[in-house]
């Protein structure tokens, strides 16, 4: 089952998003209600999430804003390849067109294959591939 995440499903919500991103992940106070997030409960126990913002810049591959950006997308290992990935991007999707968005993107980094797979499996279409570069000032 998805439902829009709330303040009961933090501490699960927290676990996936720091197996998700490690210690980029950061350690937000309050789960954010409301704004595009979403988990996915098994027996009332938080088995994924989805977190998605509607970006008014320019996103890569889009000609319209705003954009529904999906910012992060998790399924427990042991959960997966049972719909709840699809589950929760359509949730998000219909969050989306509620809020006007005509496009849905997202990201991966250029050597998770695996999400790539996942996103395609998931209906999106690659766009485009993007190097970015820095240098100190």
């Amino acid at each position: 089952m998805v439902t829009p995440a709330a303040p009961e499903h933090r501490e699960g919500w927290l676990a996936l998003r720091a197996a998700l991103w490690g210690d980029e992940a950061g350690n937000p106070v309050d789960l954010p209600e409301g704004d595009g997030n979403f988990v996915a409960l098994e027996e009332g126990r938080v088995v994924g999430f989805a977190e998605a913002a509607v970006r008014q810049d320019y996103v890569n591959g889009c000609d319209n804003s705003p954009v529904l950006f999906l910012e992060g997308l998790f399924v427990d290992p042991g959960h997966r390849r049972g719909g709840g990935a699809a589950a929760l991007v359509a949730a998000v999707a219909d969050w989306g067109r509620a809020q006007g968005c005509l496009e849905f993107a997202s990201d991966a980094e250029i050597d998770n294959l695996d999400s790539h797979a996942m996103h395609l499996a998931l209906g999106f279409a690659e766009t485009e591939r993007v190097v970015y570069f820095r240098r100190e000032l």
